[in-house]
């Protein structure tokens, strides 16, 4: 058997990695952009004998790449989620996993076409990305005893830094090597085909009808859960969840911070490069750098979160307070630090990078306690906020930065997210609440019972 009474922790690690794999498919491109202007394969001459490098991406350009993965995150979100209610993650993950990987492989390819071609293969990149976060709502649902919820939420939710710091050290490191900036994309888009391999054969949807699962084990996962919570069903009371003030606070605060946050994952290599003006190969190291710390604040976070050592609420107010207010607060000083302190800077970056990670003890726990069975649909529903954030980040860098190199202008960017972040996190403290809501209490039973008993006889 393999991990005797811990094949939970194979398979939450073993989703950490498929997941890391997706974003950092679709992320690569972010740091490639710096060095993809400087290939001379690119460059063309057009019939009035003047040249262009078709790698060197105008702002307008770089804003339609990321939203074309923000379109298809949208447009999948729904389908996706409704294979996970329907027939688990199991098959929905292992397809979304194998189609990222294949995109990514093609992605040098496309570029190499033009923009058309490469807005279809990121539009299909997104369509696989939109898997990730109903995946963990789904595996921390099925998986991971209540006792244990917010170490789960840390680990499947250390996705996001993880790509950063291995992408972007990866990426910097490819970009400079023999093999140039397409050895990033094949290299990337092979060990995702093996990660999402390795997801096939060892994960299942049910702990119960797992082999590798020992009595001991399937007793502490279950501990605590309602039969509803046990039993997979396909029924969720979609529209009595999307009408709760508790959910909803929680999707507001996701949305606000998971803008800002992919804001500085998108831009910070634009942002290092040509307002703080490091090398291409500083660049990527410092940003990696960055977001070391996040990764390990997560997961204490999420091992701290479970201990009772005040109540549920206050550790929740403690956690969004840190990851939401405090940090939108330091976004906001971004504005103000001048660019010639050009390490202030990235400790600013870090700073930031480190307090979202204490977001598993916040937003995502609140939503997770409050929405118990249903939980996967409202960590969906995250992954939609995340759809429309892949929108507003660049828009409003597309609003404010007209010239990559101002300082002043990415204030304004800093400046507006941050303060977007201190007010989403205001509204959160009289909303928290770890009580399972009402519609937890619903049903396909009770939903049928109710329905009957309102019909006329």
């Amino acid at each position: 058997m393999i991990a005797p009474n811990r094949y939970r922790y194979v398979v939450v690690f073993l989703g950490f990695a498929c997941l890391t794999s997706i974003l950092s498919n679709y992320t690569i491109i972010n740091f490639t952009f710096i060095c993809m202007k400087d290939d001379p394969r690119g460059i063309t001459q057009l019939d009035n004998g003047t040249t262009y490098n078709r790698y060197d991406y105008s702002v307008n350009e770089k804003s339609a790449i990321v939203w074309a993965v923000a379109i298809g995150t949208i447009v999948g979100t729904g389908p996706i989620n409704y294979a996970y209610v329907r027939f688990g993650a199991r098959w929905p993950f292992f397809i979304s996993g194998i189609v990222s990987a294949v995109a990514t492989i093609l992605t040098p390819l496309t570029a190499y076409l033009g923009i058309p071609y490469l807005l279809v293969i990121r539009f299909v990149q997104g369509l696989s990305y939109s898997a990730d976060f109903a995946a963990i709502g789904i595996i921390c649902v099925r998986w991971a005893p209540l006792a244990q919820t917010g170490l789960f939420i840390s680990i499947l939710t250390s996705f996001s830094p993880a790509s950063t710091v291995v992408t972007n050290a990866a990426s910097g490191w490819l970009c400079k090597s023999a093999f140039g900036w397409p050895s990033a994309f094949y290299v990337h888009g092979v060990i995702g085909i093996f990660a999402f391999v390795l997801w096939i054969f060892l994960y299942t949807d049910d702990p119960q009808n797992s082999a590798k699962v020992s009595t001991k084990e399937l007793s502490k996962i279950q501990e605590g859960k309602t039969k509803a919570h046990i039993e997979r069903d396909s029924f969720v009371p979609y529209w009595e969840i999307c009408k709760n003030p508790v959910i909803i606070c929680v999707w507001m605060n996701a949305f606000f911070e998971m803008t800002t946050l992919i804001l500085l994952l998108t831009y910070s290599p634009i942002y290092f490069r040509k307002v703080l003006d490091f090398s291409v190969l500083e660049t990527g190291m410092l940003i990696s750098m960055t977001a070391v710390a996040h990764v390990p604040t997560k997961l204490f976070t999420g091992w701290l979160s479970d201990k009772n050592f005040c109540s549920e609420r206050v550790r929740m107010w403690f956690f969004n307070s840190s990851s939401v207010g405090l940090a939108g607060f330091m976004c906001m000083l971004l504005a103000y630090i001048p660019q010639t302190w050009k390490y202030s800077n990235v400790a600013m970056f870090c700073l930031v990078y480190t307090l979202m990670g204490t977001n598993c003890g916040g937003f995502y726990k609140c939503g997770t306690f409050a929405a118990r069975q249903y939980a996967h649909f409202v960590l969906a529903m995250i992954q939609f906020t995340k759809c429309i954030a892949l929108f507003v980040a660049p828009a409003t860098v597309s609003l404010f930065v007209s010239d990559e190199s101002s300082h002043k202008q990415w204030g304004y960017v800093y400046i507006l997210n941050g303060g977007l972040m201190f007010l989403a996190n205001l509204l959160f403290i009289p909303m928290a609440t770890e009580k399972p809501q009402e519609f937890t209490f619903i049903t396909r039973n009770t939903k049928r019972t109710v329905t009957q008993s309102a019909s006329p006889s």
